[in-house]
C-alpha cells in the first residue's frame, strides 16, 4: 500500500480551542475510524522499522499506545508503557516536564529496560517535545539508548522535533502541520 499523506492529513480533524483557547487540537480519532488510513499509518511505520536494530516499543500514553502496540505487535518487540503519573501499579520512574498547557509527570516501570536496550519511542504527535523529552530523559536514566522518536504528526512551529534533534535524538513523523493550518 503507498502512503498517501494528502489522505492522512484530511482526517487529521482541527479542533479550534481545545483544551484552551487559542489551541488547534489535531484530533486523530478520524484516521482511526478508517480501516484503510489507520492500516497506511501502520504499514508505513512497519516498513520504516522491520529492520531497523533496537529492542524495545516506547508508547507515550494515551494516543502513542494506539499505534505504539500495533508496531510491537507486528515488529515482535517488546513494548514499553509510558503513563501520566499515578497509572502504573508498581515502582516506578518519573519525570516532570512542561507541556504547550502546563506541567505534568511521566512515568515508567522502574524494571521495564536496562543497559544496552535501545528503544522507539512513539506517540501521536511532536509539540513541544515535553513529553518525548521526559520519555528520554527516563530511557537514559535507565541507561538504555534511543533509536529515535517517532509519530504520525509534528508540529514543527513548536519545536519540539528540532529539541530533540539537538539532543541527538533522530525524529520521524508521516506529516506535519503548521501552526496557521486551520
Amino acid at each position: 500500500m503507498i502512503f498517501d499523506e494528502f489522505s492522512i492529513k484530511t482526517l487529521i480533524r482541527p479542533v479550534q480551542d481545545f483544551p484552551r483557547p487559542g489551541v488547534v487540537f489535531r484530533d486523530i480519532t478520524p484516521l482511526f475510524q478508517s480501516p484503510k488510513a489507520l492500516r497506511m499509518v501502520a504499514d508505513s511505520f512497519i516498513q520504516r522499522y522491520v529492520e531497523a536494530d533496537f529492542t524495545h516499543i516506547g508508547a507515550l500514553d494515551a494516543r502513542g499506545f494506539l499505534v505504539g502496540s500495533i508496531l510491537a505487535y507486528e515488529l515482535n518487540k517488546p513494548l514499553v508503557l509510558f503513563r501520566k503519573q499515578g497509572k502504573l501499579p508498581a515502582d516506578v520512574l518519573s519525570q516532570a516536564y512542561s507541556t504547550e498547557y502546563g506541567e505534568a509527570h511521566l512515568e515508567i516501570h522502574a524494571d521495564s529496560l536496562c543497559e544496552g536496550d535501545s528503544v522507539l519511542l512513539f506517540d501521536d504527535l511532536i509539540a513541544t517535545g515535553g513529553t518525548l523529552l521526559a520519555a528520554a530523559q527516563l530511557v537514559r536514566r535507565m541507561r538504555a539508548s534511543i533509536h529515535e522518536a517517532a509519530a504520525i504528526i509534528d508540529l514543527p512551529e513548536l519545536g519540539g522535533s528540532q529539541k530533540l534533534q539537538d539532543i541527538g535524538i533522530p525524529t520521524f513523523t508521516l506529516t506535519a502541520f503548521a501552526l496557521s493550518d486551520r
